[in-house]
């Protein structure tokens, strides 16, 4: 059946490009591994092996989120920079005589630096497998590295190739893809978190409202993994309002260092609250210390659990006990983006095209790829 795409005053295909997610996240976790898992089972097996996760903007803030729980559930050296990062200063970030994971994400893999780091890691390191998570399959990324006997390429539902400007189920589904290949995440987990995510579809009318105060300020807070969501979280306000609203993301215990002087009588906090018991310490300290500055509405609190009546009301979202931040912080990030969205409406823009004069693109333009020899700079 063809669901028709709802006027950009309803959302337009970003509205429902977030409400898939859920169904998303069952094929996901349904799917088959076993030839993937053979790719991956003698380079991670390799005591010093070492992992680097890389995209581009959101792409790059998913590895933010997945690092901390790839590095404890599979003992090694995990680490999350961005491919703008690796392609200014190659050098910087890439070790030519350590057995190297490259695992890549590209919603189309046509960003001009997912190519270059791609080749770069090929040029500048003695031994280096390619991990490719892309939603596009005629991508330039997945072209250029099928077939290649260190190269693998695992494709994402043909859904999540989303047509939206910002990234959201494209997002969610290779996030999700890299935990069940390198992580924590089972068939179970991804059930969980698909029903939490329906819950939030449910609170669409309250995030609504949320989105109608208008504020003109948003600071996400995250510990940890959550750190990486609130990067996120505050890009895909950015993005959607196109930078009609000023963001901001911090952990917790950093925001206090200087960052706080943002909080004005205009702000709305989100707080992403963990699951360990001893961050979450610091999570309700910052709602305690904002609510007391801004008043008990300043501050959105999400949770997988209620907090104590003291520190103000939270969102709830059922049925998550027992799981790491980095699988909570998928449903937490529905949550952020349908914020972003509505709040995105409020200001009149047209959330599959914020930028009609083409100031910014779905995938970047513009950018030149040097070689490393030959600069003469």
């Amino acid at each position: 059946m063809t669901i028709s795409t709802p006027a950009q005053q309803d959302g337009g295909a970003t509205i429902l490009e977030i409400g898939q997610q859920p169904d998303v996240w069952r094929e996901v976790a349904a799917r088959d591994d076993e030839a993937v898992t053979a790719f991956l089972r003698d380079v991670i097996a390799r005591p010093d092996i070492r992992i680097v996760l890389t995209g581009a903007g959101s792409s790059a803030f998913l590895g933010e989120i997945a690092a901390p729980a790839l590095r404890r559930h599979l003992g090694r050296r995990v680490e999350a920079i961005a491919t703008t990062s690796i392609v200014a200063g190659p050098l910087d970030f890439l070790e030519r005589h350590t057995p190297t994971l490259l695992v890549s994400f590209g919603r189309s893999g046509n960003s001009p630096e997912s190519l270059a780091t791609t080749a770069l890691a090929d040029e500048l390191v003695d031994d280096v497998w390619h991990l490719i998570l892309t939603c596009d399959r005629d991508g330039q990324l997945s072209r250029a590295h099928s077939g290649r006997a260190n190269s693998c390429v695992v494709y994402m539902p043909d859904r999540t190739n989303d047509t939206g400007f910002a990234m959201t189920s494209s997002l969610t589904s290779m996030l999700l893809t890299c935990l069940r290949l390198l992580g924590p995440a089972t068939a179970d987990d991804g059930e969980a978190l698909a029903r939490a995510a329906e819950h939030v579809a449910g609170l669409q009318p309250d995030i609504r409202t949320l989105a109608k105060t208008k504020k003109q300020r948003f600071v996400y807070l995250g510990s940890g993994p959550l750190e990486g969501l609130a990067h996120e979280s505050a890009l895909k306000m950015l993005e959607l309002t196109a930078g009609e609203v000023v963001t901001y993301f911090d952990s917790p215990l950093g925001f206090r260092h200087g960052p706080k002087s943002a909080l004005d009588g205009d702000t709305l906090a989100v707080v992403y609250v963990s699951t360990d018991p001893y961050t979450r310490r610091y999570d309700l300290d910052i709602i305690t210390e904002i609510r007391a500055q801004l008043g008990q509405d300043a501050v959105t609190v999400i949770s997988t659990a209620p907090i104590p009546e003291t520190h103000g009301p939270a969102v709830t979202l059922p049925g998550l006990e027992g799981l790491d931040d980095t699988l909570v912080a998928l449903p937490y990030l529905v949550f952020a983006q349908y914020l972003a969205l509505f709040t995105a409406l409020e200001h009149g823009k047209t959330p599959d095209n914020p930028f009609p004069s083409g100031e910014v693109n779905r995938v970047v333009q513009g950018v030149t790829i040097y070689p490393m020899t030959g600069n003469g700079g």
